[in-house]
């Protein structure tokens, strides 16, 4: 006879242990202490054996009945429940140790194999590390969409747009990751495209009148702080580059006889070699500046050690220093001015793209226009030098 919640209820504990049948194998084992189980007695292979479901009343009757279902489902199928029973345990222990922050350290290290830049590397890990330590210790198959938008939100609100846009970015690379390596089914972040309110694009403060940069030039000329900065300061704008990589240039990657700085890809933005022709102007600025790096390998070395780089914040302080304010100019600035100043004196627009090193899609014209435009780039690369002395007179 089957089992109900009321006769259940009034079951009373024995002396010894027993049963309260429900059929098909389900029964309550009531013990002398007054706890109350659900067991399943069944069959495989000759064999007999109790699978358990839980105690009574946080398993209820229609519960225990659902399992003890599932069960004779497996049977049928010649699949013993105890096993599938441990089975499932092993894999959902498995997946909670998949998290977020494991597998996000295991995306940090095959950029770090592939060759990312190192300032890519260290933006990216706080992108995941800090700005999403709140989803790191969570398996990763668990977490959902709305969990991720809540995250970014709270970023959003911060004033934080074009964060928040880079994060769900990278939370979406390492979704990827985990799908591909078969530990993540779906990325929860293709359902967030659009749910972020669009980043505020502002461009770097730049200075592109003539005049006005004549005036920069001449501040720069007479900037009585670390000669080191002055000079990189100097040469950052005579070979329109980016900030980092005069920063980072080293002694070896110059041939001051065939006037070329060769710039590694490691160190390039889009990790491509780029190869600088030297103006008389930037040799002169090397070779005032070169024997204070002596006995090291950077050319620009910190005031504080010469096996240092200058500080990302070097040249912007040194302008303000100078009495330029952030929104007037910024280092990153000086190649949109290169840009503006060239084109708007109608020099081609290819070879201005080329000394900037900005990337072709087109792989093949990448490598044409690298070949093609260095006779163009060294003539441009005087010109433009001569044009700053110009502006300083």
């Amino acid at each position: 006879m089957a089992l109900s919640d009321f006769a259940i209820r009034k079951a009373k504990p024995k002396e010894k242990p027993y049963r309260m049948a429900d059929g098909d194998g389900l029964h309550l084992l009531v013990q002398p202490h007054g706890s109350k189980s659900w067991q399943m007695r069944y069959r495989f292979r000759g064999k007999e054996n109790v699978l358990s479901f839980g105690r009574y009343p946080i398993v209820t009757l229609a519960e225990a009945r659902e399992k003890k279902n599932a069960a004779r489902k497996l049977l049928s199928n010649g699949i013993d429940p105890a096993v599938q029973r441990k089975l499932d345990r092993i894999e959902a222990e498995h997946a909670a140790r998949q998290t977020f922050g494991l597998i996000a350290d295991e995306y940090l290290e095959r950029m770090k194999a592939t060759g990312a830049a190192e300032a890519t590397l260290t933006k990216t890990r706080w992108l995941l590390k800090d700005l999403a330590s709140s989803i790191c210790d969570r398996p990763i198959r668990d977490i959902h969409a709305a969990e991720i938008l809540h995250l970014l939100q709270k970023i959003e609100k911060s004033g934080r747009r074009e964060t928040a846009r880079r994060l769900r970015g990278v939370i979406g690379t390492v979704f990827r990751h985990a799908i591909v390596t078969l530990r993540a089914d779906t990325d929860p972040t293709v359902l967030l495209r659009g749910a972020l309110m669009a980043p505020k694009v502002t461009g770097r403060a730049a200075i592109i009148d003539e005049q006005e940069f004549g005036k920069l030039i001449q501040a720069i000329d007479n900037y009585d702080g670390w000669p080191t900065i002055r000079a990189a300061l100097k040469f950052l704008i005579l070979t329109c580059v980016r900030p980092g990589e005069v920063r980072g240039a080293v002694r070896s990657e110059f041939d001051l006889d065939q006037a070329m700085w060769r710039i590694p890809a490691e160190r390039m933005k889009m990790r491509q070699p780029h190869d600088v022709p030297l103006s008389k102007q930037a040799l002169a600025v090397l070779r005032d500046i070169w024997p204070l790096s002596e006995g090291g390998e950077l050319v620009f070395p910190s005031i504080r050690s010469r096996h240092r780089p200058l500080s990302e914040n070097a040249f912007n302080s040194a302008m303000r220093r100078m009495g330029y304010g952030q929104d007037e100019v910024t280092a990153h600035g000086f190649r949109v001015t290169a840009s503006s100043i060239l084109n708007s004196r109608g020099y081609d627009p290819d070879v201005i793209e080329a000394v900037l090193a900005h990337q072709d899609r087109n792989a093949i014209r990448r490598t044409y226009n690298r070949a093609t435009y260095w006779n163009q780039r060294v003539v441009l690369m005087q010109q433009w030098a001569d044009l700053l002395n110009a502006f300083n007179d």
